[in-house]
């Protein structure tokens, strides 16, 4: 059963912008302790691209989209979003949102071990 439902992803230029965005089916955001976005590119292994800890507002970005992704909440729309300013080719990735109903030590707040409930991804293509 789909946990976390993605959508926005599709084709978007080089320095062109997307929003991600994602919503659990059966929880409300305070449920969770955290939640977050992956990717994963042909051939690679899935990475932590951003992540938010709901308990001390805390954020996460992976070195390679520091100063183009943001990530954000809304409480009433009970989603949470992906910003991508200026992508690149190398961005171009299924994006998966992921949330952590367990608690997680800071050190592990964007690695795969730390969510349990996983969407299907919606793909994001950066092309010109």
């Amino acid at each position: 059963q789909v946990q976390l439902v993605e959508s926005g992803g599709g084709l978007v230029e080089p320095g062109g912008s997307l929003r991600l965005s994602c919503a659990p089916s059966r929880h409300a955001l305070d449920y969770y302790y955290g939640m977050g976005w992956f990717r994963q590119a042909p051939g690679k292994g899935r990475e932590g691209v951003s992540c938010i800890s709901f308990t001390d507002g805390s954020t996460y970005y992976a070195d390679s989209v520091k100063g183009r992704f943001s990530i954000s909440k809304d409480n009433e729309k009970n989603t949470i979003y992906l910003q991508i300013n200026s992508p690149r080719p190398e961005d171009t990735a299924l994006y998966f949102c992921a949330a952590a109903p367990t608690p997680f030590p800071p050190h592990a707040a964007c690695t795969i071990a730390a969510y349990d409930d996983w969407g299907q991804g919606t793909q994001v293509t950066v092309s010109s």
